[in-house]
């Protein structure tokens, strides 16, 4: 991605079967969502329309250039009937075997241009194949001498490349797949493959009146109404009401013939045939209600927001299906938003199930440090702003600031909301704790672990709280000891009740000093 919003500079992304996104507001997570809506359904079937205010303010450039690589793609392409070639023998895939997608959107343009990055010959003898007219393949073919099937294209580009094999100089090259020949042909076919994507976003409306609400319950009915079954007493029921008014409008015009008999003579009833009936017309204010038929806008946000979510799921799977598409991708924008955290874990888990099908992608952004924690680390994409620069990385990077060697999902939710948990703590302590104790096997006890934190805290930050202990016959003591002994030692002894609770900004000041030693210990 380069040139959206606020990425400026080229950043590239990884995905996995499912991959949240996980930062500060306004970090960037929707961008994401949106760019790929951009990327996949571009024109009148994306939510995003691309507009000059996308475009990076602090990015000298007119386009923004999203590029996409897909790890698995059909390498055999049928062209038409006759004409069946791969991929890989077209010098099409990347130098990674990547079919790579390179599109351009400039605001002012209807459509944005699309390249195929590929690692192709660039011989100028042979690195125009594709662009040849049929004719104008014969003729190279002809002039090298070549024996192969000169009726069909692939046969004949696969033929003078061999001839040039050791010759070819592959480089990853930008091929405009706009132009024509069989790449565009090609081009038109793999629009074919690439998965569905389908986003679900946050701010997005949730009543029974939304249409993604109304689309799957019509496209109910149209299926519903071409049951053969169903069809046939359709028409027996308007075959019935047609008589029926055949008999009122005859009687009306024998009454109206008696008082003037050339206006009846000129009027005739005009009833329409069964088969013209709009039956889905009847079901057009259709809706889900529930208990005492209360319909689903006067339910609760986050009955609402269910609802829905499972009716974007279900249209989504629907165009797949019509479209032939293979696989399918669901982006979802804060799937727990207005959830009750039982939904929030049963739609997790929904969601986890789904991305490990063979034909199905999740993509998620999340507000929910709970959430988190009952994701996988690798699922986790971790979005922080380094240097004025947007880094987007799994959170086992050594630049996301990371001071736990092993995977935390507690530090993790620290860095992308601030978050700060009593766990987070304890694993700070533990792991300074044991980098003291490897330093000298005392530091185990708690008053050389005291003079060890002392000396690597500057004497103006260090930050003591009385504690108050109790001995074993009942008695008290008390004495100064740094904030994060205090904090350690209100958590794991509740039973001791003659101190005070530590206030957020002290745990927080208790962090950030461990998170500070554990980048230099």
């Amino acid at each position: 991605m380069e040139n959206f919003r606020g990425y400026s500079s080229p950043i590239s992304i990884d995905f996995d079967n499912i991959t949240t996104f996980v930062g500060p507001n306004d970090i960037g997570k929707s961008t994401i969502l949106e760019a790929l809506d951009l990327f996949f359904n571009e024109g009148i079937k994306s939510i995003v329309k691309i507009d000059a205010s996308d475009l990076n303010i602090h990015y000298n450039s007119s386009e923004t250039i999203l590029t996409v690589s897909f790890s698995d793609v059909q390498d055999d392409i049928v062209i038409d009937s006759t004409n069946i070639t791969k991929l890989s023998e077209e010098y099409l895939l990347d130098s990674n075997g990547f079919l790579t997608v390179k599109k351009s959107f400039n605001p002012t343009k209807t459509k944005p241009s699309v390249f195929l990055i590929a690692n192709h010959p660039t011989n100028d003898k042979c690195n125009d194949l594709h662009s040849l007219k049929i004719s104008d393949l014969k003729k190279r073919v002809d002039e090298l001498g070549l024996n192969c099937n000169r009726s069909i294209c692939a046969e004949m580009r696969r033929a003078i490349w061999s001839n040039y094999s050791s010759d070819l100089n592959l480089q990853e090259t930008c091929l405009d797949v706009t132009k024509t020949g069989d790449l565009k042909s090609i081009w038109d076919k793999l629009n074919t493959f690439l998965p569905q994507y389908s986003l679900f976003q946050s701010d997005r409306k949730n009543t029974d009146s939304d249409s993604e609400v109304q689309d799957p319950l019509k496209e109910a009915v149209k299926l519903i109404m071409r049951d053969v079954e169903i069809q046939s007493k359709l028409k027996e029921v308007a075959d019935k009401v047609k008589q029926k008014l055949n008999e009122v409008s005859t009687a009306t015009l024998d009454k109206l013939r008696e008082m003037n008999s050339d206006l009846a003579n000129s009027l005739h009833p005009n009833i329409p045939s069964s088969e013209t009936l709009k039956w889905t017309d009847v079901f057009k204010n259709l809706s889900i209600s529930g208990d005492e038929d209360i319909p689903i806008n006067k339910r609760g946000s986050g009955i609402r927001r269910l609802i829905l979510l499972n009716f974007f799921r279900a249209e989504a799977e629907r165009k797949m299906r019509e479209s032939n598409t293979p696989s399918i991708i669901y982006a979802i924008e804060e799937p727990e938003t207005s959830q009750h955290f039982i939904h929030q874990k049963k739609l997790i888990e929904a969601l986890t199930k789904m991305s490990e099908q063979p034909n199905c992608q999740i993509i998620l952004t999340k507000h929910s440090a709970e959430i988190v924690k009952r994701l996988q680390f690798p699922e986790l994409r971790l979005i922080q702003r380094i240097d004025d620069t947007i880094v987007i990385e799994k959170p086992d990077k050594p630049v996301l600031k990371m001071r736990l060697p092993d995977n935390s999902l507690n530090e993790v939710n620290y860095l992308a909301f601030g978050c700060l948990s009593t766990e987070y703590h304890d694993e700070l302590y533990g792991y300074l704790q044991n980098k003291a104790i490897m330093d000298d096997p005392a530091n185990r006890e708690e008053k050389y672990f005291d003079r060890w934190l002392r000396a690597k805290i500057s004497p103006s930050e260090l930050l003591l709280q009385n504690w108050i202990r109790t001995k074993k016959d009942g008695t008290t003591s008390d004495g100064d000891v740094p904030i994060q002994i205090y904090i350690r030692n209100y958590i794991h002894h509740p039973e001791n009740t003659h101190n005070l609770q530590y206030s957020e900004e002290e745990l927080k000041k208790s962090i950030e000093q461990m998170r500070d030693i554990a980048a230099t210990v």
